[in-house]
């Protein structure tokens, strides 16, 4: 077995915590009546899986958005809505990412996410200490930005071609079944925690770590 040199994790429910129902209520609050209908917590559809896969800019779903609700949308509405899916940044997590660094691994993040999302974790908010979340990884594959979504295996491919990594010696961890069967396929090792639960104690029993 070839030991693992790449580690790639998923953002929503494993590096920070998410709350779909707290999305679902932002959503209703700025007027979109069936939002539970519209919005998922693994895998995005309609309009909001456009956003994420780069298929449409946010000009373009706040227009869209709109005409859903029946009155023109803000920038900042849509941007409050997409924020309720986040529930808080555990720090043990993001403090586990540094550690991984610091030992040597490549660690990249690989998300299905959106432009409004990124506005906030790109920003010195995202941690609650000024650092952004690029300050935790090498490198990020944003689904937007690659123009795929997971679990399709030509962002995992781009993803392993980055990182100039194999499938063989790359962990990857998310709480999306869809996504760990889509890397696994590829020959990828994975970790499969459930969402937002503790996935720190069950890596470093992997890979053997204090």
């Amino acid at each position: 077995m070839k030991q693992i040199k790449n580690i790639a994790f998923d953002l929503g429910g494993v590096v920070i915590a998410l709350s779909y129902e707290q999305a679902v209520k932002r959503f209703e609050e700025i007027g979109l009546k069936n939002a539970r209908q519209h919005l998922d917590a693994f895998h995005q559809h309609g309009i909001f899986g456009d956003l994420e896969s780069g298929a449409i800019t946010t000009e373009e779903f706040r227009i869209e958005l709109g005409k859903l609700i029946g009155r023109e949308m803000t920038y900042e509405e849509c941007l409050y809505a997409w924020h309720g899916y986040v529930e808080h940044v555990p720090q043990k997590n993001l403090q586990m990412l540094l550690k991984l660094r610091q030992l040597g691994y490549k660690v990249c993040l690989l998300s299905n996410t959106n432009p409004y999302m990124m506005q906030w974790a790109l920003s010195n908010e995202f941690d609650g200490q000024g650092h952004p979340l690029d300050y935790y990884f090498d490198h990020l594959y944003l689904s937007y930005q690659c123009k795929y979504m997971k679990p399709s295996p030509e962002i995992f491919k781009m993803m392993l071609l980055g990182q100039q990594s194999s499938a063989e010696e790359t962990l990857f961890i998310d709480d999306g079944l869809k996504n760990v069967e889509a890397a696994q396929s590829l020959g990828m090792k994975t970790l499969f925690p459930e969402n937002n639960e503790d996935w720190t104690e069950p890596l470093s029993k992997l890979l053997g770590i204090e």
